[in-house]
């Protein structure tokens, strides 16, 4: 970056490269189409590269825009650290924030969550982004600003314990198992759907299972737990759920806890978030508004 990109056509080359249109740039910096349009002329002389160009009805970033685009984010984000430092203040925020975590997560916080930051940032808008296959590193890549989930530990990504879990099964009303006390003889012959992104047939339950002498009855993966919660309820199938964090939903859906015959490990959920935020007031105050979210949502403290 040269000196001649001053940091109002960073923030406005930002704007323009997350939303990926003169449109929604404009519309994000409150600025007029015309505006943005002349500043993306701008962008494109100081850089000497044309940055977004037409593709169909859409634009597409050239090779030097989505070689650049990490780089850009970091300079606004660190420019805004260094100049709201002090008298934060999240009514003025604008622009976007992405949150990643397993669809289920987000039926049962999303709401609660919208609601505080309306009240705090009207300005602020929340992009919420499910588990891809595999871990693709996007806190790194600077394209999820927080994650919520089992978090894979890195040596530039923080991460904060939000809950411990553990997984309960869950039956329709009117199920052979529903209300009472199950034998793992039972429990294992129940037909069971399970959630997995990779698809995935066999996994640690599987394992202790093994170690007990059984195997179980395994009729199909899905990929979020919501799927699986909406599946059981017109079905005959057993899935599964975190007792705590899923339980709103599971209750939403009027469906019945059978307890697990056996010990489960743990369910640790935290949030992570690159280390090039720690110190961002605006982080900061995202991070525990999703805290005290759950917390309300879980009428409990947490750690």
């Amino acid at each position: 970056m040269q000196s001649r990109l001053d940091l109002n056509l960073l923030v406005a080359l930002d704007a323009l490269l997350e939303e990926g249109s003169v449109t929604g740039a404009a519309e994000r910096l409150h600025l007029s189409g015309p505006a943005m349009s002349r500043t993306l002329g701008r962008i494109r002389k100081a850089l000497g590269d044309p940055i977004l160009v037409r593709s169909g009805r859409s634009m597409v970033p050239t090779p030097r825009a989505l070689a650049i685009h990490a780089e850009v984010r970091e300079l606004v984000q660190r420019a805004r650290t260094l100049f709201a430092a002090d008298g934060f203040d999240p009514a003025e925020l604008t622009g976007s924030y992405s949150l990643q975590a397993e669809e289920s997560s987000f039926a049962v916080l999303a709401g609660p969550l919208l609601e505080r930051v309306a009240r705090e940032a009207p300005h602020l808008t929340l992009r919420f982004l499910g588990e891809g296959p595999r871990d693709t590193h996007l806190l790194r890549r600077d394209t999820v600003d927080l994650e919520v989930g089992v978090i894979t530990e890195a040596a530039d990504i923080r991460t904060e314990p939000l809950l411990e879990d553990r997984f309960v099964s869950v039956v329709r009303p009117g199920h052979r198992l529903a209300g009472r006390e199950v034998t793992l003889d039972e429990w294992a012959e129940a037909t069971q759907l399970v959630n997995t992104r990779r698809g995935r047939l066999t996994g640690p339950i599987d394992d202790l299972l093994a170690g007990l002498g059984r195997t179980r009855r395994l009729a199909a993966t899905a990929p979020t737990v919501a799927t699986v919660l909406l599946i059981v309820q017109t079905t005959d199938l057993m899935g599964f759920a975190a007792e705590r964090l899923h339980g709103p939903l599971v209750d939403r859906l009027g469906l019945v806890r059978v307890p697990v015959p056996f010990e489960l490990p743990p369910l640790r959920l935290s949030m992570a978030w690159h280390a090039r935020y720690d110190a961002d007031p605006a982080h900061a105050w995202l991070r525990r508004r999703v805290r005290e979210t759950l917390a309300d949502v879980l009428d409990a403290p947490l750690p």
